[in-house]
């Protein structure tokens, strides 16, 4: 073997963009990956646990769950007597401030009796309106606050004394009135609004002290009740998830994960969970080395396949930690269908293998989790051999719903040994799972425009007749649209018997000579009786002829086929030679004066066998039109003469196709080809009554 093409096969540059992908696709999948290296439990609150015994793993409190907690809080907080302090600079300031307004304009009387109502309303205590609120609120109606003359001292006092603002008003206007004995007996609208721009609260709700009493207060609702020792039982399969329960295990998974951030167990479980993915893509890598070396070699196949399986996982690791039971939802059947569209049957299932084998690290119930999903995958795979309409999406989908259902119920009565255990509600995630595989073709549709692959649904829609291109060629070059029938017609059964694609011949020999469009009366099969080559020489007739293989592909560009269909176009001639031109110029200049070059076709040769089967079809099909003696013998002839010559010529070294392809090729052409022409049976023509001036003897007569 050749060292350095094998250091490049290992080392190369494709060998380091493999090697990268798979460490790509190991840390993504890592990265969105739950950090517990424990197994994650999802439960409702009065539903039964549906998991084995658990039991701590530590030692844990027990806390009040949130009915008892909430109204233990609702009954602290309703029976708190709340602090205040008094602003002592309020009373004297707005005292300033009423003295300032009607020293000039009222009585000094009036004045002096508006200031003692007002000091005697501050002595009071006047309170903000939130206050007032919250007084109005409470049970106790009392309120405390810390002695001035020693701070360490709580007083206590009826809170039925204190004002607020407004009844600070009302008292004074009904004081002032009952005392003063003006005939009008009521404050002036100017006193008035003096009045009341001078009460201002001078007691408020000391926060600081507040939130401080309240807060010691509030820690009972968070005392534990008691402790969960090491060991001992939390909950049990089947028991009732009632309130206080339901707040143990949230006190649990709580502190497991506090416990495993402060611990290096995260580490080491994170580097074992890589090894195990790392393990499980490698051998994806060893799958296709073995048994599917032309993937391996593409990159941009592999871009695909590792990008597919990653996005796959990585959203069925986030359906799990934020959806329940998100990974039911998950259609896992999907990784299969599609791969198989662009790869093939293998590829598919072992790209489902892996899929399945990575989630189910962070799956519940791994065992039951791997068997469904390998289950289902294999039988929606098999229920697709070739995706050719958009209905089969449907079947598939049933059939895989039908599976999940199965499935489920047989590893339910493993497990508990009843129907009775059966959580119905199962079946509605298997159903929504089924309906999001039913639109797997918009998967399907993405990945053709991402990563330029072509289904089997768009090679349906191509290969159809009504399509503006072939409508275009059989009304504008209708010889070239027959031969391309026919050409199709024999290359598809030619495919069908080697196990070649068959749509993707039938649908690439329909477009393989659209390029003609660009001049159709330069080829036979679209003259009528004028011949244009006539007067031109070999090389002008040669470049007339191999232009259609540029202008096919450039008109299917412009019309947006895709690239499979494009090879057709480019490697149905390969690199062979207008022979008829060729020994046309050959004949009449000498060998040594013909420069070969101007009558040779572009290329490339075949590289698959889809167009090398195309290649043989196309040249058999035309020739077999020339043929003036259709017997057996002469068609067994013109195939293995024209098929030998193209071998002959190194037409299909490139192509991955053998010499029993080839013979098997060759004997479907000619069993086709004797079924088109074969022998018609001459119809007698009826013989002509005698004239009637010479009529028949008459008959004898009756004995």
């Amino acid at each position: 073997m050749d060292t350095k093409k094998e250091e490049n096969r290992w080392f190369g540059r494709k060998a380091w963009a493999r090697y990268g992908l798979l460490m790509a696709a190991v840390a993504v999948i890592l990265l969105v990956m739950p950090r517990a290296d424990h197994q994650s439990y999802s439960f409702e609150l009065n539903q039964p646990w549906k998991y084995p015994l658990l039991t701590a793993e530590f030692d844990m409190p027990v806390l009040r769950d949130s009915t008892a907690a909430r109204e233990m809080r609702d009954s602290i907080n309703a029976n708190f007597i709340p602090f205040v302090k008094r602003r002592d600079d309020v009373a004297e300031r707005n005292e300033k401030r009423l003295h300032a307004a009607l020293a000039d304009s009222v009585p000094a009387a009036d004045v002096a009796l508006l200031s003692r109502l007002l000091d005697e309303v501050y002595n009071r205590g006047v309170t903000e309106s939130s206050l007032s609120t919250l007084i109005s609120r409470m049970k106790t109606g009392r309120v405390r606050a810390a002695d001035p003359s020693d701070p360490t001292v709580i007083l206590s006092q009826d809170a039925s004394g204190l004002l607020s603002a407004g009844d600070a008003f009302n008292y004074i206007d009904s004081a002032f009135n009952a005392s003063h004995q003006m005939a009008q007996g009521a404050l002036t609208p100017f006193m008035a609004r003096a009045l009341y721009a001078s009460i201002d609260p001078n007691v408020v709700l000391d926060t600081v002290t507040d939130d401080k009493f309240r807060s010691q207060e509030l820690l009972e609702v968070t005392a534990a009740l008691g402790v969960i020792k090491k060991g001992q039982r939390i909950v049990d399969r089947g028991e009732i998830i009632n309130s206080q329960v339901f707040t143990n295990l949230t006190t649990y998974m709580t502190m497991l994960e506090e416990n495993e951030t402060q611990t290096m167990t995260q580490t080491y479980y994170t580097i074992g969970r890589g090894i195990i993915v790392a393990l499980i893509l490698v051998c994806l890598y060893v799958m296709l080395w073995h048994y599917r070396r032309t993937f391996y070699e593409s990159i941009h196949q592999m871009i695909f396949l590792m990008t597919y399986i990653t996005f796959f996982v990585v959203f069925a690791v986030l359906m799990f930690e934020f959806v329940a039971n998100g990974l039911w939802l998950v259609p896992f059947a999907a990784v299969p269908v599609v791969v198989m569209i662009f790869f093939d049957s293998r590829t598919a299932i072992f790209a489902l293998l892996v899929s399945v084998l990575i989630t189910s690290l962070v799956a519940t119930f791994p065992h039951q989790f791997i068997i469904l999903e390998l289950l289902a995958g294999i039988f929606a795979t098999a229920s697709i051999t070739q995706l050719t309409r958009r209905s089969q999406l449907l079947m598939t989908a049933l059939i895989t719903f039908i599976v999940y259902v199965v499935a489920y119920s047989g590893m339910q009565l493993i497990r508990e040994g009843t129907f009775v255990a059966i959580d119905y509600r199962s079946f509605g995630y298997f159903a929504v799972n089924s309906v999001i595989l039913s639109f797997a073709y918009v998967l399907i549709f993405l990945m053709e425009k991402i990563f330029g692959f072509t289904s089997n649904v768009t090679l349906v829609e191509l290969s159809d007749i009504n399509n503006s291109l072939l409508r275009k060629l059989a009304e504008e070059a209708p010889g070239t649209f027959q031969h391309s029938v026919q050409v199709s017609t024999l290359a598809a059964e030619a495919a069908r018997a080697i196990g070649a694609n068959t749509l993707l011949v039938r649908t690439g020999a329909l477009y393989h000579d659209i390029g003609k469009l660009d001049s159709p009366v330069f080829f036979t099969e679209n003259q009528h009786g004028v011949n244009p080559h006539s007067g031109l020489d070999p090389e002008t007739s040669a470049r007339k002829i191999i232009s259609h293989v540029s202008s096919g592909v450039t008109l299917a560009k412009a019309n947006k086929l895709p690239k499979v269909i494009r090879d057709f176009i480019r490697e149905h001639h390969g690199c062979g030679v207008t022979k008829y031109f060729y020994n046309t110029a050959v004949n009449e200049r000498g060998e040594e004066n013909v420069d070969k070059s101007k009558f040779q076709y572009p290329g490339p040769n075949p590289l698959s066998r889809e167009t090398a089967i195309l290649m043989m079809a196309d040249a058999v099909e035309a020739a077999s039109r020339s043929l003036k003696d259709y017997s057996p013998e002469s068609i067994s002839n013109l195939v293995n003469r024209i098929v030998d010559s193209q071998v002959a010529d190194g037409m299909f070294k490139e192509a991955p196709i053998s010499f029993r392809d080839i013979e098997t090729i060759k004997q479907t052409f000619i069993k086709r080809l004797r079924t088109i022409y074969h022998t018609r049976i001459a119809y007698p023509e009826l013989k002509k009554q005698a004239a009637a001036s010479n009529p028949a003897p008459p008959s004898a007569p009756a004995q």
